[in-house]
């Protein structure tokens, strides 16, 4: 057995070889009462479920700056995002997206309201973004963040955004902002939509 170190830990795959109850060869077939391929153990007749995975993240403002965190960790190393990251067991999404923030970029928060929920069918995910007001300057960024800085909405550094999540998030923040500047709207809604594998934002 090797003792190196990896350098990068990837998600486990989504289809198994072996199952985790009995270490028994699974074989990909539909279950009795069911309509789709799963993962099956005959030998102790476990099935192997895989759902959409849940990101969770925050969209931190200060004095109309959005806060970014430049990515240390791959996938998109050197990228700007929202401090998010994946929902742990136990957490609701408003406490992961608490939780992500604090861990990314130590900007203490006030959580406003849900600002996107976005589908991500062709990654298996979906993506929850919560508009959040900074309660000061003051940042302490951990391991998973290289540098964590505030972006007047003009130098948002768009060609150096990590995600189309991302980007279409704040894209919603600002066409917001301006709406709600100009009177024809009174509050920052809710936006709910998908993202394909074919579109180019």
């Amino acid at each position: 057995m090797s003792t190196d170190t990896a350098s990068f830990y990837f998600p486990a795959p989504r289809t198994q070889r072996y199952c985790s109850q009995c270490a028994h060869a699974l074989e990909r077939a539909i279950p009795p009462d069911d309509n789709r391929l799963r993962d099956l153990c005959n030998n102790c007749g476990a099935v192997h479920y895989q759902n959409p995975r849940n990101v969770v993240g925050i969209l931190p403002v200060l004095n109309g700056q959005i806060l970014l965190c430049k990515r240390a960790i791959e996938p998109r190393y050197g990228t700007w995002t929202l401090p998010a990251g994946f929902m742990e067991l136990g957490e609701t999404t408003l406490q992961g997206a608490i939780r992500e923030n604090l861990e990314e970029s130590g900007a203490r928060i006030e959580v406003q309201s849900l600002f996107t929920v976005i589908d991500v069918p062709h990654a298996n995910q979906v993506h929850f973004y919560y508009l959040a007001k900074v309660l000061g300057p003051e940042l302490d960024p951990g391991v998973e963040t290289i540098q964590a800085r505030f972006f007047a909405l003009a130098d948002i550094p768009w060609d150096e955004l990590s995600f189309r999540t991302v980007r279409t998030t704040i894209e919603h923040y600002i066409s917001d902002t301006r709406q709600i500047d100009s009177g024809s709207l009174s509050a920052y809604p809710v936006h709910n939509y998908a993202i394909k594998l074919t579109d180019s934002a």
